[in-house]
């Protein structure tokens, strides 16, 4: 692809995507668009083995947006970082087309790994801020890891994952639009797990009264079973 063509492309999915963009000319101050500019420089560096330079020119970029890609990953079209800061992707990750990752979005590692140390990440993919995904495994295409979540496993695709360690919460096999990946409504599997408490506990509540008026009703009968003194 030529340079061109690549600037029209990122200022199509930056404008797509951020609706606080008013003109095309504005995406040229866009740190997602800066990072992603200088990540391609360093990448071709990187590819032929010109690794200080390329680590050079992905620093320039770091000082810039404070967004961090080492020019070792592998990166697809139409990756769009909101918002960036403090996102950091790692080496050896691989992340796919239409990607969306929000501010302070880790891609790492585990520091136990060799080799493909840094995460997957498939198609269609939105990492919501703060979420922190570590080690070598695969985040399934279309699916959605909620704020402040911290991965540490394998997602199967389609699915939506919450919590420290994260889990899946919901999965399904319909596709998700892009325009449909909002980091807000996302299932709250904490609030879940005390809706059914509270309904065994009013369970056990009613029960409870339920033997106590046998109870009663028991030792009434009882009584009058009993001939007078």
């Amino acid at each position: 692809m030529g340079l061109i063509s690549y600037i029209r492309e990122e200022i199509k999915v930056i404008r797509e995507r951020d609706p606080a963009i008013h003109s095309d000319m504005e995406v040229f101050l866009y740190p997602s668009f800066k990072v992603i500019l200088h990540y391609r420089i360093a990448h071709k560096l990187y590819l032929k083995h010109h690794y200080f330079l390329a680590r050079w020119v992905s620093q320039r970029g770091v000082r810039k947006t404070g967004i961090e890609i080492h020019p070792g990953a592998q990166i697809g079209k139409g990756l769009f970082i909101d918002h960036g800061n403090g996102v950091i992707i790692g080496e050896t990750s691989i992340v796919g087309d239409n990607v969306t990752l929000y501010q302070g979005v880790t891609l790492g590692g585990t520091g136990k790994e060799q080799g493909k140390r840094h995460p997957t990440i498939g198609n269609n993919v939105m990492i919501s801020a703060g979420a922190k995904v570590l080690g070598s495994f695969t985040i399934g295409d279309n699916s959605k890891i909620g704020a402040g979540s911290v991965v540490l496993e394998e997602v199967p695709p389609n699915s939506t994952v919450v919590g420290v360690p994260g889990r899946v919460v919901k999965r399904n096999n319909i596709s998700l639009p892009q325009e449909e990946m909002d980091q807000i409504h996302l299932p709250d599997p904490v609030m879940e797990d005390l809706a059914v408490l509270q309904h065994e506990n009013e369970e056990l509540t009613n029960r409870l009264i339920d033997l106590e008026r046998e109870m009663r009703e028991l030792k009434n009968k009882y009584a009058k079973s009993q001939p007078d003194a």
